[in-house]
């Protein structure tokens, strides 16, 4: 791997960017830049997958979990070091149910300041995670941080004590979500070192499918790590600063699912539902199955589609998720089906693997009406939003992000078009706001585009078009590129509810 510049602060990341350091991002380059570990590769498909274990509220509608310092073992005969959810990575799934709001207390004893992001909900902007609303560590902290709790980093940042409660009504549909760190210039990291998990809503509609379920619904956190000589996550940066090599994005050399190192998963010969989500700070996904088989799609980001689509292949951008169902009755018992990322080559280009067992009994099915999402309704406006790489370094529109610096002010219950562009891979997250896909550079959008979703993958020199919805709540709210590198880069713009 070639030399890397020492690290950077923020203010001297972004005042080479238009020297050197843009050309070490290389120019062209389409996906992250690969962070070579030190640690022995371990050997694929011998540890067995893990499921995270399922919160338990403390009392009805309300959940308290401890952001902590955990050493465990990930690869084989090694602790690594991770800050948990729970003091685990991945952190507990938080099972919550359409109109049965939820309160989650998050005790923050990890040794930096951390904001809660629920993904793909639709939340009050108080409880939204906006990325200066922090949560400062119990007792103080140390390190690089020191003194920090006591002086203001960015203008209006709101600091929370040692803990806060998070409220969330969960007025959505069914869907799968995640939660994850979302701290102003330092979510990358965070995510790298493990504060990420599930949050999966169910309600009515979904429980009268009969797709499968308990045992045979895995959810799949899909993420890429790099290890030290001892175990350690390496990351190309302290917490002072960013590696300008970097600046594309961080990918690295281990592919872990669960948190577990390209695991095998013993299933029967039946249908499974796998809730798959691309956890990945910069590393793009085109998943198919080996040596062959189909994706039947029954999801997407936010919840159920109309009817089932069938596919061979999924590509996943860094937060988007795919809600499918793989039929292991089509591969003969004893036989391995492996999922693999076409879009890697080596090691990376496996993920995990599955060893159909044993015959078993299925009564699950795919219907071929699935739901009744909600209609599109009329646009009342158009707005373009730019995600390029300027002078002053990732922008959106040219500028780079100021908390408060609003982009748009949509109107609760409308929707608008959005116009995307991009001068490279910018995964495109919006908060609160769900969105469909309306066109790919003036055409019909990719089948694997379909449902209503929170991310889209807007590709090098592309306009994409998403009709967004904005229902729930008034407030402050943000989009942004769900490469994390790129988001603490200030590749983020706010927009105001009204």
């Amino acid at each position: 791997m070639r030399p890397r510049p020492a690290g950077l602060s923020r203010r001297g990341f972004l005042g080479v960017l238009g020297g050197t350091a843009l050309a070490a991002a290389g120019c062209g380059q389409y996906a992250g830049e690969l962070l070579v570990g030190k640690a022995p590769t371990p050997e694929p498909f011998r540890v067995p997958l893990p499921i995270p274990q399922v919160a338990a509220p403390v009392a009805p509608g309300r959940y308290e979990v401890t952001q902590r310092v955990a050493r465990v073992e990930i690869l084989p005969g090694l602790r690594t070091e991770v800050w948990g959810y729970g003091g685990t990575f991945p952190g507990p799934t938080f099972e919550l149910r359409r109109g049965t709001p939820a309160t989650v207390r998050v005790r923050n004893e990890l040794p930096v300041p951390t904001s809660t992001h629920l993904h793909g909900g639709v939340t009050p902007s108080d409880s939204d995670g906006y990325p200066t609303d922090i949560v400062i560590p119990a007792g103080g902290h140390a390190g690089g941080h020191a003194g920090h709790a006591a002086r203001m980093t960015h203008p209006g940042e709101v600091h929370h004590e040692g803990a806060r409660d998070y409220h969330y009504p969960v007025g959505q549909r069914a869907a799968t979500l995640w939660y994850h760190d979302h701290r102003m210039d330092y979510t990358a990291p965070a995510v790298w070192q493990g504060l990420a998990g599930f949050a999966l809503v169910r309600d009515e509609e979904e429980d009268a499918l009969p797709l499968p379920a308990g045992e045979r619904e895995l959810p799949l956190m899909i993420c890429d790590r790099s290890f030290g000589e001892d175990g350690s996550f390496l990351y190309p940066r302290d917490h002072e600063g960013h590696d300008a090599a970097y600046m594309a994005g961080v990918e690295g050399d281990v592919i872990l699912v669960n948190g577990a190192p390209w695991p095998v998963a013993e299933v029967t010969a039946t249908r499974y539902r796998l809730r798959l989500l691309n956890a990945c700070n910069a590393r793009r996904l085109n998943l198919r199955l080996a040596p062959g088989g189909r994706f039947t799609q029954v999801g997407s980001d936010d919840g159920l589609l109309a009817a089932p689509l069938e596919h061979d292949a999924l590509p996943m951008s860094p937060s988007e998720r795919y809600d499918v169902v793989v039929d292991f009755s089509a591969y003969p018992v004893g036989s391995t089906v492996t999922l693999v990322n076409t879009l890697a080559d080596g090691a990376a280009g496996n993920v995990m693997r599955f060893v159909v067992a044993r015959r078993a009994k299925d009564d699950s099915a795919v219907p071929k009406r699935l739901s009744r999402p909600p209609e599109r309704r009329a646009p009342v406006t158009t707005r373009s939003f730019d995600f390029r790489r300027t002078d002053s370094g990732w922008t959106v529109n040219g500028r780079l992000y100021r908390p408060g610096d609003l982009l748009a002010r949509p109107r609760l219950g409308t929707a608008e078009v959005w116009r995307l562009t991009s001068d490279f891979h910018h995964p495109v997250h919006v908060h609160l706001a769900h969105f469909q896909v309306l066109a790919r550079n003036g055409r019909e959008p990719a089948p694997t585009d379909a449902g209503w979703k929170d991310t889209v993958d807007v590709r090098p020199y592309e306009v994409v078009d998403v009709l967004a919805r904005f229902e729930g709540y008034r407030g402050r709210y943000m989009l942004h590129c769900h490469n994390l590198e790129h988001e603490d880069m200030a590749m983020m713009a706010d927009f105001e509810v009204i």
